[in-house]
């Protein structure tokens, strides 16, 4: 189909050649020459956003800032939610990562002014934790920074590869797109309503051209700090009660918990089983019944974020002559962030016999509701954890292009763009300590007044030192306090290279061509101490009191129930460091064992952080050439692109396999791909245009799939690692629309889109041999293992991949057609259908597979904003729904599947213009303080983490001089 697509539109170009093309001033959209609008603000921007989609060759959607140094939204992620097909994922409260129709973050690429870039950063581990994948966290820029946003629907040959979603080009300001001088300012002060804390935001930009225009210079500035608090209830996921050894049973009922010291009367040693009474059998055996679930580390916990963002850009350009134009375009960004968190959460629920958990646990009560979940339990003998855990996160990224355009002939043209971007992610303190009380009788848990928000009981003041302790030297078969120290970070790097000719063949065809190089480098380490369960005890006369804080204050607007704690005592993080020193890299004491002052870091050689210590490079080079046509079919406007792109890959990745402690391996691998598309538009007539377009795509795979390092035992014949010889995720893609401009500005469009996506990536046992791995065949010379040895390899592989298909619905229009004042309203409304059939193996092992959406893809997403503008006053409310999304599947723990929950954010702003240069502000965000609802098991939907931030005003002023 794809090449009958191509054959047709080069038929019809061929037919329409010698036509007489229409003059596009003629063809200018309603809105007309965007140097007449003479509408300003949000509206104006809307009209620019609709004329460069209504003109694009390609299916578009763009957002242009509706003011200098003004976009519609405070983060670059919630402006971009507002165009269909995009959702959005939030940590800490803001925007993070993108899904464009469907198809998350690892499959959209970005571009920072024409040249693909990645930035990344750390976050919640509910939120994905560091981020070590091609996704872009757009929570690392101010939006002030930029005035046009544009995501790419439908591939054409030009645009790079690496995209099976869209792409998304993020352009700065020029100076030549400003005709005079120009400067602006902006000042906001922050309020949010649960942490009660007031931040600063400003930016400003200045620009300005001199010798006639022939030379000018831009720059903006943002910097902004942000203080919050998250709140809420987590559970790490729920398991079956039969897992981890199951509970202890009541003396003579089997089966007996074989824990260590197990006998008809104990649960361990020294921990009697419950009398065979009738109330312990009963509730013993509620808990146990088959597909019971329960919670596995139930808990409370808040966390305390501090942000500071600042950014910088800067422009040069030349008019070298009337035909070239060099640009020069810097660009600066430094997210600082710390993150305190703080839980009071009972551990015995996950944990073995071996470490003192649920084998010894008694179920004293238990009610379980008809999702077999364990709403309400009593039970004896848990142990209870406070556990503090403090972050430092930067990221710094930096960018730097070389943009040349000219005219070499009337006919011919060139350009060349070069530069390179590098983001530096930083997490030097990543550091969690706990304390802990064992062995507790009488702690409950109760969900059936509200499945998100249960009553937890504690049968101890949990703010009182006494009642905790700091427990150094743990029995056999139980757990102690830890401290945990795992410094982290990751570099990724871009260098780009590109060079195109265009040659007019006529006033309706014109030829593109052009060569692309780019070196990606990607780099992630993680340090660990060798033993984390392991702490120094307390110095004669140190008490607890002396390590330990409390806070209060937790749970407002969480509504949880009565007798939940609002407040508990929490590791003082400074005073232990200074205590133990426990950030010295060093072990005080070497010649002793045990004693848990070894406080030495480790990486590649400490097995429980190896697997984070890995490097990835690629070099893709490539090129395309591409036929532009705009011309007239059937007397008809007829415009549109098809061609063919080559891009060859070449990837070295480095990973460290357990052997001998950590050893060095270096795998390569290439592949190329073929990928040819092509785009019609259509005017059908003069307010209705129908678009199609059908490519190849592909993306590369998730950079963690990508780590050789692993284990590989060759006694048992055996490998567990990645797999840099993974293919990319291919698929054909097919995308029919038609847009009515119904009236003027006005829009009402339908899209669908069909996606088959060839490949997927799963991780699978099969057995193939050695010598297909790519890993060094000098691994086989000690016993001696012939090339072709057959190993049981667990590992990414690529898959049968599925269909993805879906429809968009877009509608807006400016109420100008009412009487006076109501003429300033307008609206703007779309939504989004999207679902795929993807078969997941239900674990590496199993011939089993169960088809499900794609991970990350809303079935339903619509938005909505109601604005007001007339000269002295704007208005708007926004509203943006995300239907239910899978995140891991299979799930873990025997839960089918991890998901998040449907999610509404509502925003909105106002502004008042006191003259042509002044205005006030004022702003909210997240406006119904929208929870983040994640779950497990599609029908048990259990609560995994339910956490709010609250609501979030911004109150200030813009002057533009």
């Amino acid at each position: 189909m794809l090449a009958a697509s191509i054959a047709l539109a080069l038929q019809l170009t061929a037919l329409s050649a010698a036509a007489q093309q229409t003059p596009a001033a003629e063809d200018a959209p309603d809105g007309g020459d965007l140097d007449k609008i003479e509408v300003v603000g949000f509206r104006a921007s809307l009209i620019k956003a609709l004329d460069e989609k209504r003109e694009s060759a390609e299916q578009i959607d763009a957002i242009v800032a509706e003011d200098i140094g003004k976009f519609p939204d405070q983060n670059l992620a919630e402006s971009l939610q507002r165009i269909p097909g995009v959702s959005i994922d939030r940590d800490a409260g803001e925007g993070r990562s993108i899904t464009v129709r469907g198809l998350g973050p690892d499959f959209t690429r970005v571009r920072l002014n024409g040249m693909e870039a990645l930035s990344t950063t750390g976050g919640t581990d509910s939120s994905g934790g560091a981020n070590r994948g091609r996704g872009f966290d757009f929570n690392v820029f101010a939006s002030e920074l930029f005035n046009n946003l544009t995501v790419r629907k439908t591939q054409s040959a030009e645009v790079d590869e690496g995209s099976l979603g869209a792409t998304v080009d993020l352009r700065t300001g020029r100076p030549f797109d400003y005709r005079k001088f120009t400067a602006t300012v902006n000042g906001q002060m922050s309020y949010n309503d649960l942490s009660g804390e007031w931040d600063p935001r400003i930016s400003g930009l200045i620009s300005n051209t001199w010798a006639d225009g022939r030379i000018g210079a831009a720059m903006s500035v943002s910097y902004s700090e942000r203080s919050l608090l998250e709140e809420g209830f987590s559970a790490v996921r729920w398991e079956p009660s039969s897992a981890s050894g199951g509970f202890c049973s009541p003396v003579g009922v089997t089966p007996a918990s074989t824990a260590p010291g197990a006998s008809a009367a104990n649960c361990a040693t020294g921990i009697p089983r419950p009398g065979n009474t009738a109330a312990n059998v009963s509730a013993y055996n509620t808990a146990m019944a088959a597909g019971v679930f329960h919670p596995r580390l139930p808990r409370y916990g808040r966390l305390t974020h501090e942000q500071t963002r600042t950014g910088v850009t800067g422009s040069l350009q030349f008019r070298i002559t009337d035909d070239t134009t060099l640009s020069v375009d810097a660009l600066y960004s430094k997210l600082d962030a710390t993150r305190q968190e703080d839980f009071l959460e009972t551990i015995s629920f996950s944990r073995t016999a071996a470490q003192g958990g649920k084998p010894q646990t008694e179920v004293v009560a238990a009610e379980v509701d008809a999702n077999g979940n364990l709403v309400y339990g009593v039970f004896n003998n848990v142990d209870v954890r406070s556990e503090s855990r403090f972050d430092e996160l930067e990221t710094t990224f930096t960018q730097l292009g070389f943009d040349l355009q000219t005219r070499l002939t009337d006919r011919l043209s060139f350009n060349a763009q070069a530069g390179m971007s590098k983001s530096e992610f930083r997490n030097p303190v990543q550091t969690t300590v706990t304390l802990d009380i064992q062995n507790i009788d009488g702690y409950s848990w109760d969900f059936r007044g509200n499945d998100r928000v249960p009553r937890i009981t504690y049968p101890f003041d949990v703010n009182s030192p006494t009642a905790w302790q700091w427990i150094s030297s743990p029995a056999a078969n139980s757990t102690g306090s830890e401290i945990r120290i795992r410094p982290l970070g990751a570099d990724n790097e871009f260098e780009n290279a590109r060079f195109n000719l265009i040659f007019d063949l006529n006033e309706s065809i014109s030829f593109k061509g052009g060569l692309v190089w780019k070196e990606y480098g990607f780099e992630t380490f993680e340090f660990r101490r060798t033993n984390e369960t392991r702490v120094p005890g307390l110095p004669a006369g140190t008490t607890l009191a002396d390590i330990t804080r409390t806070f209060s204050g937790f749970g407002s607007g969480l509504g949880q129930p009565g007798g939940n704690a609002n407040g508990w005592l929490i590791p003082d993080l400074n005073a232990i460091a200074r205590l133990f020193n426990i950030y010295c890299n060093c072990d005080p004491t070497p010649g002793t064992s045990g004693d848990g002052d070894d406080f030495r870091l480790g990486g590649i050689t400490v097995g429980n952080a190896r697997g984070n210590n890995f490097a990835v490079s690629e070099t893709d080079q490539g090129g395309y050439l591409q036929m532009d046509f705009d011309t007239d079919f059937v007397g008809r406007r007829l415009r549109g692109n098809v061609g063919v792109r080559y891009a060859s890959t070449d990837v070295a990745a480095t990973g460290y396999l357990a052997t001998g402690g950590g050893s060095e391996v270096v795998v390569k691998n290439a592949y190329d791909d073929w990928l040819p598309s092509v785009n019609l538009a259509w005017d059908l007539r003069d307010n209705l245009v129908l678009r199609f377009g059908a490519a190849k795509v592909m993306a590369r795979p998730q950079l963690p799939s990508l780590n050789p390092g692993g284990t590989v035992n060759t006694t048992l014949r055996t490998i567990t690692t990645g797999n840099p010889m993974l293919e990319p995720f291919r698929a054909t893609t097919y995308d029919v629309s038609a847009e009515w401009y119904f009236a003027e500005n006005a829009l009402l469009g339908v899209a669908f889109f069909y996606k088959d996506i060839d490949t997927y990536i799963q991780t699978l046992r099969e057995t193939r041999p050695f010598n297909t791995t790519g890993l060094p065949l000098e691994l086989l010379t000690p016993v001696g293992l012939p090339a072709d040895t057959p190993f049981d390899i667990t590992s990414p592989v690529n898959t049968p991949g599925g269909p993805l298909r879906g429809f968009e619905i877009n509608y807006q229009q400016p109420f100008s057609f009412l009487p006076g004042a109501w003429s300033g309203l307008g609206l703007l409304l779309n939504y989004t259908h999207v679902e795929s059939e993807i078969e997941y193996a239900i674990s590496p092992t199993s011939s089993l597979f169960v088809t499900d959406n794609l991970v990350n893809l809303s079935p339903n997403a619509y938005n909505a904003t109601l604005y007001f503008e007339n000269k002295r006053f704007s208005a708007r409310v926004s509203g943006s729904y995300r239907d239910d999304y899978l995140q891991v599947v299979p799930g873990r723990n025997s839960n089918d599947v991890e998901g998040k929950r449907e999610t509404f954010n509502v925003d909105a702003s106002v502004t008042y213009n006191v003259n042509d240069k002044l205005a006030l502000t004022l702003e909210g965000i997240n406006l119904t303080d929208e929870f983040n609802d994640q779950f497990v098991d599609s029908d048990g939907d259990r609560a995994s983490v339910y956490h709010h931030t609250g609501r979030q005003f911004f109150l200030g002023a813009r002057y533009s001089f």
